[in-house]
């Protein structure tokens, strides 16, 4: 169910699901009355967080964004690294303002002090930021009959947004057989991670492409349009270069042969066979001619 409630003097919109979710070891409980809470950047926002069964409760918390994960509130006390903007309370923790970084899960941890008794529950906290604008990779030219992937991203939009595709100003089905002005055209489109794949490409598919990030809060953003020209296979290029190479290398060939049939070879060969023998002075008396070295070619 939906609830509305007001701070700092602008309305938060919290998407909640009175839900109990308790997870209980020994004869603690602990719950939330609400799994998921959505909240606009910038706004103050409490996770709530209800226990039972504790004689001398415990309470922790912890946060987890992806791979990482860090203490929020241990032994009752906010952390250092949360002072400043995060305080705590026995029915939970309360946020001055958040930012996306603040956005994944936090798990409110209650144990009794000195004792084995243990209870944790966990609640999705969503950052609203609307969309930026989006950015495009869209090739100039794409060959008929191969394959064209073209991306459209943002990195601000919380939730993550979603990705619309306009060709020439006109909105691009997920499915191109549904529209007759794209049924000869042969793409998929995934909203999702913003990728439009034409494969193959057809000469249809020449045109300005430009598409357009949403998640569902504040407006819209439409990216720059680029255009894409669907281009045939120049195959007498491909002959012009084959036949240069051919006639490179043939000239190649041609010039070796015509060095061995002229004998530069061989002459070299038997410019380098030449030795040089050096031998060491023997040793003389001293009424003989004395000669210190010797060589022989």
């Amino acid at each position: 169910m939906g609830t509305k409630a007001k701070a700092g003097g602008k309305q938060l919109l919290l998407f909640t699901t009175a839900i109990l979710c308790p997870l209980v070891l020994g004869k603690g409980t602990v719950h939330i009355s609400e799994p998921e809470i959505r909240v606009p950047e910038n706004n103050p926002v409490k996770l709530p967080c209800s226990y039972s069964g504790f004689s001398s409760p415990r309470v922790e918390w912890k946060f987890v964004q992806g791979d990482t994960t860090s203490l929020v509130c241990y032994n009752n006390k906010i952390t250092a690294s949360y002072e400043d903007r995060v305080t705590f309370s026995p029915s939970g923790i309360t946020f001055q303002s958040v930012t996306r970084k603040d956005n994944g899960m936090y798990t409110c941890m209650v144990s009794e002090e000195g004792g084995n008794n243990y209870g944790e529950a966990s609640i999705q906290l969503i950052v609203i930021v609307p969309p930026s604008k989006p950015t495009v990779n869209i090739p100039s030219s794409a060959t008929i009959g191969n394959r064209a992937v073209l991306t459209c991203s943002e990195q601000d939009g919380s939730p993550p947004s979603e990705y619309i595709w306009f060709k020439d100003g006109i909105q691009m089905p997920t499915d191109p057989k549904n529209n007759r002005a794209f049924i000869n055209s042969s793409y998929t489109l995934n909203q999702k991670s913003g990728e439009l794949v034409f494969d193959p490409v057809t000469g249809s598919d020449t045109g300005e492409y430009s598409c357009q990030a949403q998640n569902g809060y504040g407006t819209p953003m439409k990216s720059e349009a680029v255009r894409m020209e669907a281009v045939e296979l120049n195959v007498g290029g491909i002959v012009a270069a084959v036949l240069v190479t051919l006639i490179l290398l043939g000239v190649l060939i041609f010039g070796i042969w015509f060095a061995y049939s002229r004998g530069y070879f061989d002459r070299a060969s038997k410019t380098s066979s030449k030795k040089v023998i050096y031998s060491q002075p023997t040793a003389r008396s001293e009424g003989e001619f004395k000669q210190t070295s010797s060589f022989l070619v």
